[in-house]
């Protein structure tokens, strides 16, 4: 049975995580259809934009990536402090940027004086929203989950585009995050998609 994500990421071990996940229903990232003759190229650009945007909300940076024909790897940094010293106001702001929030977070941002029990309930709320900003599994839920709606849109069908659960894997010491970074970075070398490292693209 797998491990709940909470038993397998500890930042008190490493910030450093190595994610991958994979497409389902033969489903396509990039690459030609042999059997539709449909080109998916342009999905490893929505997967791209959306890898490199999300560390603008998030308290997590993308230290590699390499984006695959049916499955995609990135290496996340977790930077907790950062997200330990943003205000209250940032972490509404952040949140309201990826969801709705709810009526006591709209009306804290549109300047509305909250009673103090409207306060104290808004304060876990935010504590919240805060814990959630530097967790790997709500970086990789936005991510997948909007790739997923696009393409099932683009697919003009429903149901599952990633498998159940990403994977990932800490790495421990420096000698683990270089020999990962290097796994990434040459993915498209093995698998043929590129000769070299410098032509690689979506990496």
């Amino acid at each position: 049975m797998p491990k709940p994500r909470k038993h397998q990421v500890s930042l008190d071990a490493t910030p450093y995580y190595h994610c991958v996940s994979r497409c389902v229903r033969r489903a396509f990232l990039c690459g030609t259809d042999h059997l539709s003759g449909q080109c998916y190229d342009h999905r490893r650009g929505w997967l791209e934009d959306k890898l490199l945007s999300l560390p603008q909300v998030f308290a997590i940076d993308v230290a590699a990536y390499a984006i695959m024909s049916n499955h995609y790897h990135a290496v996340l940094f977790v930077d907790a402090e950062r997200a330990n010293h943003w205000s209250d106001t940032e972490v509404i702001e952040r949140w309201h940027t990826l969801f709705s929030g709810n009526m006591l977070s709209q009306r804290f941002l549109s300047g509305d004086v909250l009673g103090v029990a409207e306060q104290k309930r808004l304060q876990i709320y935010v504590e919240e929203w805060r814990s959630r900003l530097s967790s790997i599994s709500w970086f990789m839920r936005v991510l997948n989950e909007t790739i997923a709606r696009e393409a099932n849109q683009e697919d003009q069908c429903s149901g599952r585009f990633w498998e159940g659960r990403f994977k990932s894997q800490a790495l421990l010491d420096d000698a683990a995050l270089a020999a990962c970074m290097a796994y990434v970075d040459l993915n498209p070398v093995r698998a043929k998609m590129a000769a070299t490292l410098e032509t690689s693209a979506h990496t």
